[in-house]
């Protein structure tokens, strides 16, 4: 099973983003969302250090719950 975390971009830097969850700072890739147009303040779901999908607020509150 694998296991995608919630977290909400802060800044975007070209292929990367610091993206935080919970209090926690992470510096994650982008490159798997290439092309998809991202800014601070959107939810993506982080898989191993890799942004692996786009996500809404209510997406990510209702993930937190699970």
């Amino acid at each position: 099973m694998c296991l995608a975390i919630p977290m909400c971009i802060v800044h975007l830097d070209e292929l990367s983003a610091l993206c935080e969850a919970r209090g926690q700072q992470r510096r994650v890739s982008l490159l798997p969302l290439f092309g998809e147009p991202l800014a601070p303040g959107d939810w993506v779901q982080v898989h191993l250090e890799r942004a692996v999908q786009r996500m809404t607020a209510e997406e990510a509150a209702a993930a937190w719950e699970v």
